[in-house]
């Protein structure tokens, strides 16, 4: 392993090291046990894997820790999870709004405003995307129909990109994703673009061409499907 934490695969290449972002939920039951625990379904580190990285949970902490612990890492995943607490981006909450996690936000607002700076690799996957959007002075649907059809369950819907952005040259193709959201971005933060739609109109990819760093934020769940093209992404800029 060398200095930054990466080791090398079977072929010589460096094996990044990324950052994941977690749960953190009381109560958790597993075996004999039931004990506050930090979550992160393993798809994510799978897909990590997959797409040549190695990858390591970051469970809330001090938002003061967040540029310590990004400037350890080659890149940096915000998972999807719970809504965003709309007071984030200065709208009252609708009724049909998920409970607020703040030490969830406030951990991973601070991960991405430590990621943006460095310019360390940055991706946003549904949660994920929707606080980099905040993070950059953007603001929330905060309810969708048509997103989230079956509670607990994964759909799928089109997606398609636009020509000449960065999503594009990585997935060109319309493409199937696995989906689970009820909130989308609504207005764009700040050096943010739209790189990808839903047939409704929904966003459903963001980039920030003016960054210092690679930044990707996607709507779906690419650690619940079989195309690593997104996450190799991320993996192959963290290099």
């Amino acid at each position: 392993m060398d200095a930054a934490g990466a080791e090398e695969d079977g072929q010589g290449a460096r094996r990044p090291l990324i950052g994941v972002s977690t749960y953190l939920e009381a109560g958790a039951r597993w075996g004999v046990w039931e004990l506050d625990a930090a979550l992160l379904p393993a798809g994510y580190p799978r897909l990590v894997q997959r797409a040549g990285g190695l990858a390591v949970m970051l469970p809330p902490d001090a938002p003061e820790h967040a540029a310590a612990a990004v400037a350890r890492l080659d890149g940096l995943v915000v998972a999807g999870g719970p809504d965003v607490d709309p007071a984030r981006y200065g709208a009252p909450r609708d009724p049909r709004t998920g409970p607020p996690a703040p030490e969830r936000d406030a951990w991973e607002l601070a991960l991405i405003e430590a990621a943006l700076a460095s310019g360390t690799p940055l991706l946003g996957i549904c949660r994920g995307m929707q606080l980099l959007n905040v993070a950059l002075g953007g603001t929330l649907v905060q309810h969708l129909d048509g997103h989230a059809e079956v509670v607990g369950v994964f759909g799928r819907h089109p997606v398609t990109p636009v020509a000449g952005s960065g999503y594009a040259a990585l997935v060109p193709e319309e493409a199937s994703v696995p989906s689970f959201h009820h909130q989308a971005v609504e207005r764009l933060g700040t050096g943010l673009v739209a790189t990808a739609y839903a047939v409704d109109g929904t966003v459903e990819a963001v980039e920030s061409p003016s960054a210092k760093g690679w930044v990707l934020g996607v709507q779906w769940h690419p650690e619940m499907g079989e195309d690593v093209r997104v996450m190799r992404g991320l993996v192959e800029a963290a290099r």
